[in-house]
Order: structure tokens, then C-alpha cells, then sequence
């Protein structure tokens, strides 16, 4: 006989110098919380970052959170004490998501949890997992607590140490979290459907929100390159695609369920195999002439885009675009993983403006801050992007542990002995650079500005 085991899911707070709502959500955590409730668990879930929580909207007298007309906004925050390893950087440090009161007073609402599951993202924002675990169990002393994500992944031994988390899962196999829920509760479950990849998992539980202004899709699991700042791989090391006309029933499903308009591609490969992939998705959803958007943040390869995908792309009512570009500089191109060439640039952003996309539209990921980089060259990658009719956008380097580039910029921050995952903290660049500074960091996004 199946015993009941209710379980509590936690998407833990941000505490950091900024943090801003651009499409963030836990989809990994909203897949799990769909496979659990299949396999007959009870499931509760608070999101520490959900802006509209009711109670945090009325602490701020408001009736509807802040956002843009994409959903996309400012979280709340508070003030806290900085870390002592962070004390030298002349930044406020706060903790975004709702009051700690506030997340008591939800735990309160709910049934003692037979096991927690705690999810994490960014590495140096481990301060929030770690409060929210210290909060577990001062709440619920006793009750087992598991922990997964990407710090949990990246930085494991630190996690196992440091977090006070009883399990720590590393990676994405489902298969881990099961055999923990089956010591834990007696109950046998049959999750071999799941291990056949991203076709055979439900929906994520986007119904675990009362209010949503988008959902985010998932066409592909994983990349085929191998960029040198990039630790994609370690966190999906194979690369694995959806079915494409599953992908389209998903989005239609949520456009008439909760009558959401804009979907985000969570993908770190969306045009990879295009033919197979992305090409069909756009075009069912053109036939099907839906009132959406499209949004493609992660940075699409810019090899890939011709004259087909970028008019299918208009044609289908994708919004925003993001090229992985990084820098003009042909030796850094090849040295970071070689996967595009300034022409290939100009040919992609050629494509996309004839296709009827505006330059506001189009931007381009630009890395500042690599080990070695000097400003000359990042200002030159600028001007390339604006005179190709793009939109640079700048994106600071972070020193990910298990990256290629790792120990070189271990050497090059003076980054000593075991590092701290607060010191891969973008945010952190300008201070730590010898290259880049704070000042030179402003003069360049004011000169995106004037010349944009």
C-alpha cells in the first residue's frame, strides 16, 4: 500500500548586490514538481522570488507588482549585512524576494513536509539557500531536507560542507532525487519513463502560480560547443532536443489555460539542428497564428541564423533577440570556443533586419572583463556591434569553477586556495580586475548609450 508523503518545494531567496526579474523562474524545480505530483506526492511550493505574492504586494500598497509590457520587472529587497569575504566592495548587498516574515507565515500555512526540496541557480547566490535551509529547520526540526540546482552541481563539495542540506544532488538525473524520496518514504516509484529525456516529462507546474505574466519553454537540453567561460556542459553534459510538436501543443496549452502571451526560450542551443528543431516550432506556431511573443535570452548561435530562420523568426512573432557574439577580437573568438566570425555577425544581423526585426530588437552579448581583455578591445567590439545595426549588450565575465578558462582567471583576480562561490559573482569584475575598472565599466555603457 502507497503511503502519503507530502512534500514541501522552496525556490530560495537572491541575496546579491542586484537582481532584476528578466523572464527568472525555477523551470527546473516546476519539472520536478510535475514528475512528484504524477508519481502520487502531495506537493507544496513557495517561491521566495514570486512577485506577487499577496502579502509582499500589500507590504509595498500595491495591487499588481511593477513590470514592463513583457512581464519582466524589479524584485523587492531589503538591505542586509554584507558577506565578510565582500566587505571591501562599496556596494549595498540585499536580499531580494519577500520578507522573511513574510515566508514564515507561509510555512505556516502548510502541513508539516515528511522532506523538503530546496533548488538553487546562480553559485554566489548560495547565502539565500543557506538562510532558507536554517529557517527549515528551526520550522520543521527533524524533516529531511534535499538539495539541487546549479550551485549544488557546480560547487558540490562546497554544498555538502557548507549548506547543512541532509542530501545534495548533483546534475540533472532524476533517477538521484527518486532512490533519496524511496529510502525516505518506502514508496517504490517507476520514474523510467523520464530517464528517456525532455519528450517523456509532463508540463512544468506553471499552475503553482497564481499569477503569471510568462512562462518559460524548454525545446533543448544542452550545447555542442565548448566555450572556455562557459559551464554549460557540466551542468547538462549531453545534448538532447524535444520533440518540436510538443514543444508547440505546450505553448498553445498555456496560451489558452492561463492565457499567457510571452514565452521565453530557456534553450542554451535553440537553432542547433534547425531543420529538426526550431524551424518546425516556428513553423506550426505561424500556422496556427497565435497572439504571442517570443523571447530568446540565452544567447542564440549566431551561425546558425540565414535568411529562412530569421523570417520565420519575424513571421512567428518572436520579440527578443540575443546573439552570442563576446568580442570583435578575432584571436579571442578562436581562443573562447571559435564559434562565430565577425562575418558571420554582420550576415546574421543582415538577415534579421531585412527580415523586419528592429536594431532594439537585436542585441548582442558582449563578454567584458575576460582575463587578459583590454578596454581598447572591448570598446572596438562595441562600435563593430552598433555598425552592424545591433544592440551591444554587456556582459561581465564570472569566473565558473570546472570552466576552461578557470584557472587562468583563478590567476589572473588573484583568486587564491579554495574559492569562495560569492567571488564568482559578476558584479564583483570592476573591483577585482586590473584591466577593466569600475570607471572604465560606466564609460562604456554610456558610450553604448550615446551611440545607440
Amino acid at each position: 500500500m502507497r503511503k502519503d508523503f507530502n512534500l514541501l518545494l522552496i525556490n530560495p531567496w537572491i541575496y546579491d548586490f542586484t537582481a532584476y526579474d528578466f523572464w527568472s523562474k525555477p523551470l527546473g524545480l516546476l519539472y520536478i514538481a510535475s514528475i512528484l505530483k504524477e508519481q502520487g506526492y502531495e506537493i507544496n511550493y513557495i517561491d521566495c522570488m514570486d512577485r506577487y505574492n499577496q502579502e509582499l504586494l500589500k507590504l509595498q500598497n500595491k495591487e499588481f507588482p511593477k513590470k514592463d509590457e513583457f512581464g519582466r520587472g524589479p524584485f523587492y529587497k531589503e538591505e542586509v549585512k554584507k558577506p565578510e569575504i565582500l566587505r571591501n566592495i562599496p556596494r549595498r548587498f540585499s536580499r531580494y524576494g519577500v520578507t522573511e516574515d513574510i515566508f514564515l507565515k507561509e510555512l505556516a500555512k502548510i502541513p508539516s513536509p515528511q522532506a523538503v526540496l530546496i533548488t538553487s541557480i546562480m553559485t554566489y547566490w548560495y547565502p539565500g539557500v543557506f538562510r532558507v535551509i536554517e529557517l527549515i529547520k528551526k520550522v520543521f526540526p527533524g524533516i529531511p531536507i534535499i538539495l539541487g540546482g546549479i550551485y549544488s552541481t557546480l560547487c558540490y563539495k562546497h554544498a555538502t560542507q557548507f549548506s547543512g542540506a541532509d542530501y545534495v544532488i548533483k546534475g540533472n538525473n532524476i533517477r538521484d532525487l527518486f532512490l533519496i524520496l524511496e529510502g525516505l518514504s518506502g514508496n517504490k516509484n517507476d520514474y523510467s519513463k523520464y530517464e528517456k529525456g525532455l519528450s517523456y516529462l509532463p508540463y512544468p507546474n506553471w499552475d503553482l502560480y497564481s499569477n503569471l505574466d510568462y512562462i518559460c519553454i524548454l525545446s533543448s537540453r544542452g550545447c555542442p560547443f565548448r566555450c572556455s567561460y562557459c559551464a554549460s556542459f557540466r551542468i547538462n553534459p549531453e545534448l538532447e532536443f524535444r520533440n518540436p510538436h510538443e514543444v508547440v501543443k505546450e505553448i498553445e496549452y498555456w496560451d489558452k489555460r492561463r492565457g499567457v502571451k510571452d514565452f521565453i526560450f530557456y534553450d542554451d542551443a535553440l537553432l542547433i539542428n534547425p531543420e529538426d528543431n526550431f524551424l518546425i516550432i516556428l513553423e506550426e506556431l505561424i500556422d496556427k497564428k497565435l497572439s504571442i511573443r517570443l523571447h530568446t535570452p540565452n544567447g542564440i548561435h549566431v551561425r546558425m541564423i540565414n535568411q529562412e530562420i530569421a523570417q520565420k523568426m519575424f513571421q512567428a512573432g518572436v520579440e527578443t533577440i540575443r546573439l552570442g557574439f563576446e568580442t570583435v577580437d578575432p584571436h579571442l573568438q578562436s581562443e573562447t570556443g571559435g564559434k562565430v566570425t565577425n562575418l558571420e555577425f554582420k550576415k546574421a544581423v543582415d538577415y534579421l533586419l531585412k527580415a523586419g526585426f528592429k536594431t532594439s530588437q537585436v542585441g548582442a552579448y558582449l563578454l567584458i572583463g575576460l582575463p587578459g581583455q583590454n578596454l581598447q578591445e572591448v570598446i572596438n567590439s562595441v562600435r563593430f556591434v552598433i555598425d552592424c545595426g545591433a544592440h551591444p549588450r554587456l556582459a561581465k565575465f564570472s569566473a565558473i569553477p570546472g570552466t576552461k578558462i578557470w584557472n587562468k582567471a583563478k590567476s589572473h583576480f588573484n583568486l587564491k586556495g579554495v574559492v569562495d562561490p560569492l567571488l564568482h559573482n559578476d558584479a564583483l569584475l570592476p573591483y577585482l580586475s586590473s584591466n577593466i575598472t569600475i570607471d572604465d565599466y560606466q564609460k562604456i555603457r554610456l558610450m553604448i548609450k550615446s551611440l545607440s
